[in-house]
């Protein structure tokens, strides 16, 4: 069973493992029933915290997910919700929209909020993030929009993902209110938020950094040369803790002592049953590092 983390101080517990929807409405079967399948697996495995994004499935997952659980409207208060905000894709639901671009204007970041709880059909997101580093961001607009929908109860706290050290402080610098996380691409394949500072600003902050694609989109299982050296070391390990290849990629993210939240999403019903495995593998100072080693094609200096 996976077991509830303290996330953050000013939140309720997350589960130490988040199931990822980027996917929920990929495939041949959408239908809200196979999405509550999905979503009663990941809460008996103890996945209780879920990341989505308003602009996932081209803005149809959030609304997939509020469908299902329609179906069974007791299992969202057994959860905890995050999604995310600031991009606008170019879409045939936004025709006039001429080209992808970023919007944290605090117009755009209510009207975001308000859709998402609408179509999840939940009262409040657990965290909202801003999805990405935006070039034209007013700082005070923004972090004053923030504080507000905490304040008003619409968020339980704010977040950012994939930002540099310099625009987390940015925006920190304009709240009352503190950024409980920054979601950064994290894996054995992408090692530079380990070395560019943003996980030893989340380390100074006391928060938690969320991984997302922490097998590097399956980068991990393909033939690239990092992946390839990475294998045989893998295999080995997986095969002494009787668990997956892709297990033991998540264990040495939740090795780290900044205290890593791994966002995993697999259609997949018996992959989805077996993400549990990674827990059960400990991950001593040299196999980490000899991982890095074999990932980066080079010892450290």
């Amino acid at each position: 069973m996976i077991p509830y983390i303290a996330f953050h101080k000013n939140l309720s517990p997350f589960s130490a493992l988040v199931y990822g929807a980027w996917r929920m409405a990929d495939g041949s079967d959408t239908s809200a029933q196979t999405a509550l399948k999905k979503i009663k697996l990941c809460l008996d495995l103890g996945i209780t915290t879920f990341d989505h994004a308003d602009i996932y499935g081209d803005y149809r997952c959030e609304a997939l997910f509020g469908e299902a659980l329609k179906l069974d409207p007791g299992l969202k208060h057994k959860m905890q919700i995050v999604s995310k905000c600031g991009i606008k894709l170019i879409s045939s639901q936004y025709p006039a929209r001429s080209v992808k671009h970023y919007d944290t204007s605090a117009a755009h970041i209510r009207y975001s909020v308000d859709n998402s709880l609408q179509r999840l059909g939940v009262e409040r997101l657990d965290a909202l993030l801003l999805h990405r580093p935006d070039p034209f961001m007013h700082a005070p607009e923004t972090g004053a929009c923030l504080d507000a929908l905490v304040k008003e109860g619409k968020i339980a706290a704010a977040g950012v993902s994939n930002f540099s050290v310099t625009d987390f402080d940015l925006l920190q610098s304009a709240m009352q209110t503190p950024l409980v996380t920054n979601q950064l691409e994290l894996s054995l394949l992408a090692q530079h938020a380990f070395l560019d500072g943003s996980v030893s600003q989340c380390q100074q902050h006391q928060i938690r950094p969320m991984a997302w694609s922490p097998l590097g989109g399956g980068r991990l299982f393909g033939d690239e040369a990092a992946a390839l050296r990475l294998r045989p070391a893998l295999q080995r390990i997986a095969q002494e803790h009787a668990v997956d290849v892709d297990a033991v990629a998540i264990a040495w993210l939740l090795a780290h002592p900044v205290g890593i939240v791994p966002i995993v999403g697999t259609n997949n019903l018996d992959r989805m049953a077996r993400l549990g495995d990674a827990l059960k593998v400990q991950m001593d100072l040299e196999t980490w590092y000899a991982l890095w080693t074999l990932a980066a094609g080079q010892e450290v200096p």
